[in-house]
């Protein structure tokens, strides 16, 4: 038996006898200390960080005073997902011990940074600087460089002026078709965008039925096929592209008969497999001088299939992984390898090269530049007049974020790009997203840039009569010649006069967060985007828990707002909101926040299940995180979620279908990692409407829903 499945049914024994809220004969101080004992168990024999992070995290709540817990907590966050969490556990470090570790306010700046709060971020790296200043001869592991921090708030500086200004970016999750609970990323198209490639960590339909040395599946690559607009369900590509190790995708060709392959052997190569007569063949290593005893991984081919985009940290770059090209020699092999030089690659890593099917515009991913974190998304021309790249430009906010923003691929059209991002409304660690601006994302503007205006028809002045002035009239009729038996003076025609065209106003939505209890001011996060296209609105906050937004269009729009602060009921709420006018406008709106306690109760507003069904639509998940977050933020509480249905059919089926949903729920949130005995699935049927079930729009469609209520808090 393998040292992880041993850990794994160490952790399932002791957790069945140790829970918080169970345990009768243990104080919270040991319990705690038992939990940590089963993580570090899992950590000292495998790299299973996700399983550990749940214990800790457990641990650190039971025990706010175990600084080792608390500090563990914090730092796998940092090291897998939910980064933006790891701040309430390094905190609770350093108010109790500023010196456990030398780089804790970094760490606390890390977290800050993940999650968009780049103040907070840049006060806690400057305090890392002072203490670094303070003892410039520290050598230990945990000393993080200046430049790194210095970079650090730079990216935070940059952070502020993107999300500030957001672009015209829809972001919409591609759908549970492709994406799994698992991390699903990289994905590739034909040009048709009928055909999609990627790489998945899911269980199901996985070839090897063994995990990883992180307890996760292998990756394995995966394929699906649209008919009309919708995908069909993703398949397993199988043998000989996959295989019983890591198997991921890096390209596909235009006609989608040649799929790019990364493989870690070697130090790390790239092969190629071709679609025959139904059929992938068993994948070779690309011909020439590609491959080397060094990194290669990423690959972009043109549509000509004569160049080739790639990364690699071989030597004689300039740090890093950098992108090279290569071409296509007589033989048909790939040669005349360059760096494509300092106007693209930094002394940082660049990796996931696309080139345009303009064969000109290069998109790439980089964390040096003028970046907001981690790996942000820029676009470069090539001018073959100058024989030069231009200046790389960041894509901007949504699209890139304090985290990685990588592997990117475009529509021929240009319209739509796909990617792989950790997003809010996420099913699973990592999922593709579709890209869209009615701009086209090229052209994509800032969505607080004013609106376009007409130029106004010249406006005739009548009254200008001095000759420095003169008064110039478009389509002026022709003159006429004057008959001189004529003594009558024949009226003189006006010339019309035409308005110019107001502009645009923006208008002001103003969002008020305030304690429900004790009306004061609460800063949170909040977010206001489009419902349905997940738009961004450019928000400034103003201190004292308000936040100014600037709505642009000019119709009216459906739009959902978000509003977040641990310790409280999460709020998303669906609006409707007027469009801007030629007149200046404000409309204020004020949310009061419930503070977490027990018998406190919810709305999960925006689940939707698949009709006379249990299983959840596409964009239920926003909602379904929002809810994981707030228990995973709150580790002892418990729950109740009750599903509820309208009157519509019979008492017992309506029983019968509510606990069916509250159930999945429960399902959802215990796969994420939340302990099952936390949650208590209740169907109530129709039994509990909150309106009158006589009209469909007011009555039954609210009674359709699902509740949570905090039993223990």
């Amino acid at each position: 038996m393998s040292s992880i499945h041993r850990v794994l049914i160490f952790l399932a024994s002791l957790l069945a006898i140790s829970f918080p809220g169970y345990t009768q004969d243990k104080t919270p101080a040991e319990t705690a200390r038992e939990y940590m004992a089963m993580a570090e168990d899992i950590l000292e024999s495998t790299k299973a960080m996700d399983d550990a992070r749940g214990l800790v995290v457990t641990a650190a709540d039971l025990d706010t005073t175990f600084i080792k817990a608390n500090y563990e907590a914090g730092h796998l966050h940092l090291m897998t997902i939910q980064r933006d969490q790891a701040a309430q556990y390094l905190l609770r470090v350093l108010r109790q011990d500023p010196d456990y570790r030398f780089d804790i306010e970094y760490s606390i700046g890390e977290s800050y940074q993940y999650g968009e709060d780049f103040d907070k971020a840049i006060y806690y790296y400057n305090r890392y600087k002072e203490r670094l200043a303070k003892k410039p001869n520290y050598q230990g592991k945990d000393r993080v460089e200046q430049v790194t921090v210095d970079r650090a708030i730079y990216e935070c500086e940059n952070g502020k002026e993107f999300v500030s200004n957001p672009k015209n970016f829809s972001i919409v999750n591609i759908g549970r078709e492709i994406n799994s609970e698992y991390e699903d990323y990289a994905p590739v198209l034909n040009e048709n965008e009928d055909e999609i490639v990627f790489t998945t960590r899911r269980r199901d339909d996985n070839l090897n039925q063994n995990v990883a040395d992180d307890n996760k599946p292998w990756e394995d690559i995966f394929i699906a096929r649209k008919s009309g607009n919708t995908w069909s369900y993703a398949k397993n590509i199988g043998e000989p592209v996959n295989g019983q190790n890591h198997d991921s995708n890096t390209a596909l060709s235009a006609d989608g008969k040649t799929l790019f392959l990364y493989n870690d052997e070697n130090g790390g190569d790239i092969l190629y497999t071709n679609f025959e007569n139904g059929v992938w063949s068993t994948p070779v290593p690309l011909p020439g001088i590609i491959n080397s005893s060094f990194a290669e991984k990423s690959v972009s081919i043109s549509e000509d299939e004569k160049s080739l985009y790639f990364s690699s940290n071989r030597p004689g770059g300039y740090g890093g992984l950098d992108i090279y090209r290569a071409t296509k020699d007589s033989k048909g092999e790939w040669a005349n390898v360059k760096n494509l030089g300092p106007a693209i690659n930094t002394e940082l890593n660049e990796d996931g090269p696309f080139i345009d099917y303009d064969l000109v515009t290069l998109y790439f991913s980089s964390e040096g530049r003028k970046g907001m974190g981690g790996y942000d998304v820029f676009k470069s021309t090539f001018n073959p007049n100058t024989n030069e790249w231009t200046d790389p430009e960041n894509l901007g906010y949504p699209i890139n974020t304090p985290d990685n923003d990588i592997y990117i691929v475009f529509s021929k059209d240009n319209k739509r790009a796909y990617y792989s991002s950790v997003r809010e409304d996420g099913m699973g660690y990592t999922d593709i997203y579709l890209i869209t601006s009615p701009e086209g994302i090229k052209n994509a503007q800032p969505v607080t840039k004013k609106l376009p205006v007409e130029e106004p028809v010249a406006k005739v002045d009548t009254a200008a009569t001095t000759p420095q002035d003169p008064v110039v009239v478009k389509n002026d009729p022709p003159k006429t010649t004057v008959d001189p038996n004529k003594t009558k003076t024949e009226p003189k025609t006006q010339p019309k006069v035409v308005e110019p065209k107001k502009e645009i106003i923006p208008l002001k939505y103003v969002v008020t967060v305030v304690d429900a209890a004790s009306k004061s001011p609460l800063e949170a996060k909040v977010k206001l985007q489009g419902a349905k296209d997940n738009v961004l609105v450019g928000m400034s906050p103003q201190g004292g828990g308000i936040y100014e937004f600037t709505i642009t269009n000019a119709k009216a729009k459906d739009y959902r707002l978000s509003v977040d602060l641990p310790g409280y009921v999460f709020v998303n709420q669906n609006l409707k909101i007027e469009g801007a006018t030629t007149t200046a406008k404000t409309v204020n709106r004020t949310i009061e926040l419930v503070k977490l306690a027990e018998r406190v109760t919810g709305v999960l507003r925006n689940i939707y299940f698949d009709f006379n069904k249990a299983t959840f639509q596409t964009e239920s998940y926003g909602e379904l995180n929002k809810l994981e977050a707030m228990m995973r933020q709150n580790e002892g509480m418990i729950i109740e979620i009750s599903g509820h249905t309208d009157a519509v059919g019979s008492k017992s089926y309506n029983a019968f279908l509510s606990q069916k949903r509250a159930e999945a729920v429960k399902d959802f949130l215990t796969k994420k990692g939340v302990d099952t005995r936390r949650i208590k699935a209740v169907g109530y049927g129709e039994s509990k409407p909150i309106v009158s079930n006589d009209d469909e729009e007011e009555g039954r469609e609210i009674n359709r829903r699902v509740e949570f209520k905090v039993i223990q808090k």
